[in-house]
């Protein structure tokens, strides 16, 4: 599972670089799929850290 949270998390830090790239070229589409990615990504991440724990617990 650690795995899988550092890859939620590399997901989440990668579309919200993406939504600020988007919003330097004014593309509203890619913005609202960038925020939304990272937003469900991150919240993903965030609870599999609050659940299992950091390192995750077997």
């Amino acid at each position: 599972m650690n795995l899988l949270m550092l890859i939620f998390g590399l997901i989440a830090i990668l579309s919200l670089v993406a939504a600020f790239r988007a919003i330097k070229a004014k593309n509203v589409l890619a913005i609202i799929f960038g925020l939304a990615a990272g937003l469900v990504f991150g919240w993903f991440t965030i609870m599999t850290i609050v659940h299992q724990g950091y390192p995750p617990m077997m």
